[in-house]
């Protein structure tokens, strides 16, 4: 397994696996406009272009993605492609993030599907459930 950035040239990849993932796991906890509101965050180019996604790839197939912003300080997007949990990938991802972030705590409005999986990764809740766009998520941290 290798943890590396992703490129411009494999954004749409990583974009793909999320969205699939997404719709998956996370879709059924939201209201169709959270949905939406996901699909448009997806689709900002903008916005996508200010984050630093890291993929696992084994065999050169993107397996699981982790993107970052705010200089590596808050998680956006932390998926791996079903047919891959429970082995450790997303685990790899995280311990890569901590490696390579320079930031005391590391924050994420996790999804509800999520909370459990962060919980298991050290991260605590800052607050309870909130909704946002139809988007329902749990504020939480971590701090070395």
């Amino acid at each position: 397994m290798e943890i590396k950035r992703i490129d411009s040239t494999q954004i749409d990849l990583a974009i793909d696996l999320i969205w699939t993932t997404f719709l998956q796991f996370e879709a059924p906890d939201y209201s169709e406009e959270g949905v939406q509101s996901f699909k448009n965050f997806l689709g900002n180019k903008e916005i996508i272009k200010t984050l630093e996604f890291w993929g696992a790839y084994d065999h050169k197939e993107l397996k699981g993605v982790i993107a970052t912003n705010e200089n590596r300080k808050h998680i956006c997007c932390f998926f791996v492609k079903a047919q891959y949990h429970n082995q450790g990938i997303g685990r790899k991802l995280w311990e890569y993030l901590q490696k390579n972030s320079h930031s005391k705590i590391i924050t994420v409005n996790s999804s509800p599907y999520a909370v459990p999986i962060y919980r298991k990764l050290g991260f605590v809740d800052i607050s309870a459930e909130q909704l946002s766009d139809g988007m329902r998520y749990t504020p939480m941290k971590f701090e070395r």
